[in-house]
């Protein structure tokens, strides 16, 4: 196990810069997770910490020790790929405990070791067969498990999940949390799926176009982003975002309101419109609505609520969980001037 710093990081491929001065702590043990859409640099940030990719400045130190200059197989690191990189022509053994033959390590410590990781990954019956043999989630664990043989300070994950089914990611999610929970070993891991990012880490580093938007525990980005990036970024379905007199009437330029935030019903203040598409799931009822001040919305309701489609109802907000939003993007105080909820008295 081992602290991770990185500070006043910079990448440049040739004149594009990728990565603009980051700067995080990973504290000893920690389950951190790198979030972002496609080509935010998370993965080349990732690459860089792995000593797969060269730093154009700034410092990496794992343990205390600068590493910028050290080869990969001396950062003391094992990295979990994204297509697992298992070699074909090996059995499910060979490969776990091939790291320790290149180190010279001899027949009987591999084998130890490649047997006791082998039991924490539920893979024994596995240990003769090739990758070619396995399922997704399978070949999975047996890439974690060449990363576990090694004991290194720092796992690395590149987007581990992405080739598996929606059913596997979620049985995958809780296994390779509670493997991390188990070995306490700090772990690095690299995603653009929220869900994961905050049903995993113990701390989530936001990244945009290279430059890190907001860090921290993963409720504190659902329930306080700092601006509407992190706010549209974080949680499923995506906050609502609204401009126009109905944000004014918060003395914002913008306000965003989560789906879970918002109440339905036929009567009452609030924003008059119409259910454009609902889908009921049982235990939760999503709506699409169509209002006249405040642009379409979408509603995550309890299971009970049945309005069809076509119904003229009344959306409403409690004012706490209305975010508000400058002319930059930027959180604003919250709210506190209390007022009548019906915005198109407003206009």
């Amino acid at each position: 196990m081992a602290k991770v710093d990185i500070i006043d990081l910079y990448k440049q491929f040739g004149s594009l810069e990728v990565i603009h001065g980051a700067s995080f702590e990973i504290d000893d043990g920690e389950f951190v997770i790198l979030i972002g859409p496609s080509g935010c640099g998370k993965s080349t940030m990732l690459r860089m910490i792995a000593g797969l990719e060269d730093t154009t400045s700034g410092e990496i130190r794992i343990d205390g020790k600068t590493v910028n200059e050290l080869a990969p197989r001396d950062r003391d690191i094992a990295m979990v790929f994204q297509d697992y990189a298992l070699y074909p022509h090996m059995d499910v053994a060979t490969n776990m405990g091939f790291s320790l033959k290149l180190q010279g390590r001899d027949r009987h410590y591999i084998e130890e070791c490649v047997k006791a990781a082998a039991s924490i990954l539920n893979l024994e019956h596995l240990l003769d067969r090739k990758p070619a043999a396995l399922s997704g989630g399978q070949r999975q664990r047996v890439a974690m498990g060449r990363s576990i043989v090694r004991a290194p300070k720092v796992f690395l994950f590149d987007e581990p999940l992405s080739n598996l089914d929606a059913k596997l990611r979620v049985q995958m999610r809780s296994e390779i949390r509670e493997l991390q929970q188990r070995l306490k070993t700090t772990t690095i891991y690299v995603t653009h799926d929220q869900t994961e990012a905050m049903t995993m880490a113990d701390k989530v580093v936001v990244l945009n176009a290279g430059h890190i938007e907001q860090i921290g525990h993963p409720l504190e980005l659902y329930r306080n982003p700092v601006n509407l990036f992190v706010a549209t970024f974080i949680g499923s379905p995506q906050m609502n975002i609204i401009t126009g007199p109905a944000a004014q009437a918060y003395e914002a330029h913008t306000i965003g309101i989560r789906p879970e935030h918002l109440g339905a019903s036929q009567t009452g203040d609030g924003w008059k419109g119409r259910i454009v598409s609902a889908e009921y799931l049982g235990s939760d009822t999503f709506m699409t609505v169509e209002t006249e001040t405040a642009g379409r919305l979408n509603l995550r309701t309890g299971g009970d609520v049945d309005f069809a489609t076509g119904t003229e109802i009344v959306v409403q907000a409690a004012r706490e969980k209305v975010h508000r939003f400058d002319e930059n993007g930027q959180k604003m105080a919250d709210w506190q001037q209390p007022r009548s909820h019906d915005t198109s008295k407003a206009e």
